[in-house]
Order: structure tokens, then C-alpha cells, then sequence
């Protein structure tokens, strides 16, 4: 089979790898496509932790196919049920998954691309964020994560407000329910803005959805008193500072929306599929840039530098 392996900073090659076969408790599924996390992105800058080359597929963790092996013991599961993965080296031709670590896709999405791990991420978020009707929530950063959050958010009965830097992500993010949308381009304008917006009790949520330093320090100034900060953002380039006297005094919850335990992440992603099969999510205008395995690199780049209309990557792997 084909694979992606990431040579170092910036470089990725395509090899031929043997294709791998599954052991006891394990399905092989011939992906179809894998989306394009933007994750991805420090390991594709080449930070001194990182070590290549890249085992065959690695970082890949969105995909989705058809079983096409299973190994001993599994149960449930036959070759020829189309699935999403919860797997790690999805940026290939095919991959090795837990029995555990699929959820079947039902009939009403066939042949529709579903970045299940994405979803479910949205979704155990959603959860944690602990949103109900009535009240004003800040979402900062509208990519595909936030622009799915302001969805769910805005479909719960909340006030959303979207801020972004990117104008068509702020017209997305009204598209999508957004009540208001606040270019993200000045501290304290935007502080003001959420405060006439509020009548000075800022925010009753707020979901960081970057990952980088100024957007958590402005997420903490939007959380309203006995609010919840909810860090969404994927902070690995280094250590963050946080104002925890402000927090202290504002008495807010923080709540880190990573899941880890392979239960909720799967409960997630179950979610995901039944909104997106009874039509309550629509990701299909999401999905904006597909590329084949071979651009990778181009993808990676994509998800970077996000050129007009880009909302997410995936790569076509059919």
C-alpha cells in the first residue's frame, strides 16, 4: 500500500509499505479519506521534539472506509462495514484499528467523506462546555472546529459571538447561527465589543479554539463572573502564562476539552454521526479543499496558510 511518512521540516514523501495485517482484535480499513488536522501543523514545522521519518501514515487521525480484514475474536464487525477510525496512521492507503475504535456509518452517509474524529471532538466539547438556552457564548477561532461549535452552540439556544480574524470566517460563522461576529484583530476593541454586547457581563461561556497565547489571554478577559473558559485550542508549541489573579476573582470554571479516555471519544463520535445522518449538522460545505495522498504537503500547507474559501483539508484516499 501506499503511505505518507514525513522526512523532516516541511518534507513528506509517498512509500510503498507492506500492507499490514490485523491481529486478534484488530480490523484493516482500506480508507477512503482522512481529514487534515491542523494539529499537524507543528510536527510539519519541525519543532526539536519531533523525530523523523514519520512511521508510515503517522499523524493521520480522521479517517474513514471499509473493513476490509478482521482479525480473531472481533465481533460486531464484517468486511464491508464502512466506519470511521480512531486510529493514528491514517494518512495511508490503509490502516490498523482496535475493534473498539470504529463506529459503522450508517446508510444515509455513503459515499459522503466523515472526519470522525474531528466530530467527536466537537461534540465531547460541546459536552464539556455545559451550554444551555439563554446564554452568551464566545467562540474564538471559527476553523472547522469553531465553525462547528458555533452550530451546536447557536442550536442549543445560545447567543453566539463569533470572533475571527478572517471576514469570510465571520460571515461563516453567521451562516451558521452566529447572533454576532467581531473581527479579531484589536485586545481591547474586541473586550468592548462583547461588553455592549453583554451590557458589561461579558460572557457566560467562552471556547478557545486556537491554541496560541493572545487568544487564550483574551478568552480569559471574555468570561463573565462564575463563567466557564473552555480551552479548546490544541497548545503545543510551549508553555502558556494565564492571568490567574482575573480568574481567581472572576471565580470562573476552566475546563480543558481534550478527552483522552477512549470511551468518550468514541461517545463522541457516535453523536456526530447520528446528527449529521438525521440532517441537524451539515458538514459537506466544510470540507473545502480535497487533495490526493501525493499533496499532502500541499494540504499541510493549505491548513497553514488557509487560502480564500478554506475552511478544512482532507485528503482523498478512494
Amino acid at each position: 500500500m501506499q503511505a505518507a511518512v514525513l522526512t523532516g521540516p516541511g518534507a513528506v514523501a509517498i512509500e510503498r509499505v507492506p500492507l499490514p495485517a490485523p491481529g486478534a482484535g484488530e480490523v484493516r480499513v482500506r480508507l477512503e479519506g482522512c481529514g487534515v488536522c491542523a494539529s499537524n501543523l507543528t510536527p510539519w514545522e519541525g519543532p526539536d521534539w519531533m523525530r523523523y521519518p514519520t512511521p508510515p501514515g503517522d499523524l493521520g487521525h480522521e479517517g474513514w472506509g471499509i473493513i476490509e480484514a478482521v482479525g480473531a475474536g472481533v465481533e460486531g464487525l464484517a468486511a464491508g462495514d464502512r466506519v470511521a477510525a480512531l486510529s493514528h496512521r491514517a494518512y495511508a492507503e490503509a490502516d490498523i484499528v482496535p475493534a473498539g475504535m470504529v463506529v459503522k456509518l450508517p446508510p444515509e452517509l455513503d459515499g459522503a467523506p466523515f472526519p470522525g474524529e474531528a466530530l467527536g471532538c466537537a461534540f465531547n466539547i460541546l459536552r464539556r462546555s455545559d451550554i444551555r438556552a439563554g446564554q452568551s457564548v464566545a467562540i474564538i477561532g471559527i476553523g472547522f472546529l469553531g465553525a462547528v461549535l458555533t452550530r451546536l452552540a447557536s442550536a442549543a439556544g445560545a447567543e453566539v459571538i463569533a470572533i475571527s480574524r478572517r471576514a469570510e470566517s465571520l460571515a461563516l460563522a453567521h451562516d451558521l447561527g452566529a447572533a454576532h461576529a467581531i473581527a479579531m484583530d484589536d485586545h481591547w476593541r474586541i473586550i468592548a465589543a462583547v461588553k455592549a454586547i453583554t451590557g458589561e457581563a461579558l460572557c457566560d461561556r467562552v471556547i478557545e479554539c486556537v491554541g496560541k497565547q493572545w487568544p487564550l489571554d483574551l478568552a480569559g478577559e471574555l468570561v463573565g463572573f462564575g463563567g466557564r473558559l473552555v480551552i479548546a485550542g490544541y497548545h503545543q508549541d510551549g508553555p502558556r502564562q494565564v492571568d490567574m489573579q482575573g480568574w481567581n476573582w472572576k471565580g470562573i470554571d476552566v475546563v480543558n476539552a481534550h478527552e483522552r479516555d477512549p470511551a468518550v471519544q468514541l461517545a463522541g463520535v457516535r453523536e456526530a454521526v447520528a446528527a449529521v445522518a438525521e440532517g441537524r449538522l451539515e458538514i459537506a460545505p466544510l470540507l473545502t479543499h480535497r487533495y490526493p495522498l501525493s499533496a499532502l504537503g500541499e494540504a499541510l500547507d493549505a491548513t497553514r496558510d488557509k487560502p480564500p474559501g478554506f475552511v478544512k483539508a482532507w485528503i482523498d484516499l478512494g
